[in-house]
């Protein structure tokens, strides 16, 4: 991870929380690797329910604590945890939208899919951000890995999600949209 301010500075945080429809509708949420918390603290701001902050880095999970214990929030549950070896530990069914958020390019996207198809209730949706591979960008994975939003709708096809939004660009650097599940 880059330095911390120079990696907020890649997303306008406020349109991607609406372009992905993450609002005061939405209860409970899971965003798999929170990093420095970039959008684990605005979401958390915006929801009625709990914020579920997962990451496999020991270190991130200690900044987004001491951030939570800055901002006195009470509805963001960190947890230090590689959900693809543990799972995320939560119950089947039982929350409302999972964040999958510059992490698809990871070697196997599709248990990020099947964890969260596991623990979203039915309707429950994915929003997923990813860096674009049409254009050079100052961070993210090498362009080669970089899944197209194509490819994702190619994922899902056989996962039982259907597509909630259509991809849209979010500028500069994004694309994003939202899946949900059947």
């Amino acid at each position: 991870m880059p330095d911390e301010k120079v990696w907020s500075g890649f997303f306008d945080i406020n349109l991607i929380l609406s372009e992905l429809q993450i609002n005061s509708k939405i209860l409970d949420i899971v965003e798999i690797g929170c990093g420095y918390g970039t959008f684990t603290l605005p979401v958390a701001q915006e929801i009625t329910g709990n914020m579920y902050a997962f990451d496999i880095e020991k270190e991130m999970i200690e900044i987004v604590e001491q951030k939570i214990a800055n901002k006195l929030l009470n509805n963001v549950i960190p947890f230090h945890k590689d959900i693809l070896t543990q799972t995320t530990g939560l119950p089947d069914n039982s929350v409302d939208y999972v964040m999958l958020f510059n992490i698809l390019h990871h070697d196997s996207p599709l248990d990020f899919f099947k964890e969260s198809y596991r623990i979203l209730k039915f309707n429950g949706k994915i929003g997923i951000i990813h860096w674009r591979s049409d254009i050079p960008t100052p961070r993210g994975p090498d362009l080669s890995i970089r899944p197209k939003p194509e490819q994702i709708l190619e994922w899902i096809t056989n996962l039982n999600f259907k597509v909630h939004k259509d991809p849209v660009i979010i500028e500069p650097y994004h694309y994003g949209l939202i899946i949900s599940k059947l």
